[in-house]
């Protein structure tokens, strides 16, 4: 079923107080214009990186990993780059959770509507293919407010977080489905329905392969894209969020891409291949955009030695 998290007079405990006033500071803070903020967060996320020496090392094992051609200069760029689009996607959080929909509409453009328009009208749902783009939470906005599209998330620990999250990720229409309820999300596309699923992350050895990712042999790598697919028989298509810096263009560009063919073909190992080749094309977009703070190598086949310290 579709997550609900209706309000309780429970959220109103003094352990939750500090997210109240956490979200009450975001509210106010991004109602400034939009360059300011964007301006702030850079600012905010490049000095982030004084402090988060953990992340930061991650961040650039993940780019060192990935991209072996680039040299230490280029990487450290990267490294910069990205905090500074951790440091915005706090207040794009911000603007996907409380802006109405007149001014988000104002800062955002889509490619590819017939790419999804194609499909859905074919009554047979459509599986979304996402990434954790920096930009995640206002790429969902914008979905909801162009197309009739659910997603699937993970919920948060903390209730009150739990709530704010759920209700304002719903605002544009979106239901929101735990991401361990696939029995329910494969129900939800043979009726027909639209749902955005992000299966870039590492997530151990449970109903996962190994498989190449950029230049990294074996990258825990999801089975359950290619089994949801099968046994939804819905088309595939990709969505990706980018924050445009060219002056003269709205700040943000969606894109849809084409439905994925011969997928999955039945093989594990070559359904994982394809998928990964699929998320990197969407990560290459904007490539210091991605969550590249998240431990992807984290799981490492037996005998292999971490690839973090």
């Amino acid at each position: 079923m579709y997550s609900l998290n209706k309000f309780s007079i429970r959220l109103l405990h003094p352990r939750y107080i500090l997210t109240w006033i956490g979200i009450l500071l975001l509210f106010c803070l991004v109602q400034m214009p939009y360059p300011w903020l964007v301006f702030l967060g850079d600012k905010l996320g490049r000095f982030s990186g004084l402090f988060l020496k953990r992340r930061v090392s991650i961040i650039k094992k993940n780019l060192e990993l990935c991209f072996p051609d680039r040299n230490k200069i280029q990487i450290e760029s990267m490294v910069a780059s990205n905090l500074s689009s951790l440091g915005i996607a706090l207040f794009e959080t911000g603007i996907a959770w409380f802006w109405n929909d007149k001014k988000i509409n104002e800062i955002f453009r889509v490619t590819g509507c017939d790419n999804f328009n194609d499909v859905y009208d074919k009554n047979n749902g459509v599986l979304i293919i996402g990434i954790h783009s920096m930009s995640l939470e206002l790429g969902g906005r914008v979905m909801g407010l162009c197309f009739p599209v659910n997603a699937m998330y993970r919920p948060h620990n903390n209730k009150a977080m739990e709530y704010i999250q759920t209700r304002c990720r719903s605002r544009s229409g979106s239901g929101m489905i735990d991401r361990k309820n696939l029995k329910f999300m494969v129900s939800e596309l043979k009726r027909g329905q639209a749902i955005w699923f992000a299966p870039d992350q590492d997530f151990g050895t449970k109903g996962t392969i190994f498989a190449p990712f950029f230049s990294v042999a074996n990258a825990s790598t999801s089975k359950g894209v290619a089994a949801i697919a099968k046994l939804s028989k819905s088309p595939i298509l990709t969505a990706t969020m980018i924050r445009n810096n060219e002056s003269g263009k709205r700040p943000y560009e969606l894109i849809i891409g084409k439905e994925i063919a011969d997928f999955p073909c039945g093989d594990d190992l070559a359904d994982a291949e394809k998928l990964n080749q699929i998320i990197e094309a969407e990560i290459m977009h904007a490539p210091d955009q991605y969550l590249w703070a998240h431990r992807r190598f984290k799981t490492r086949p037996p005998g292999e030695n971490s690839l973090y310290k």
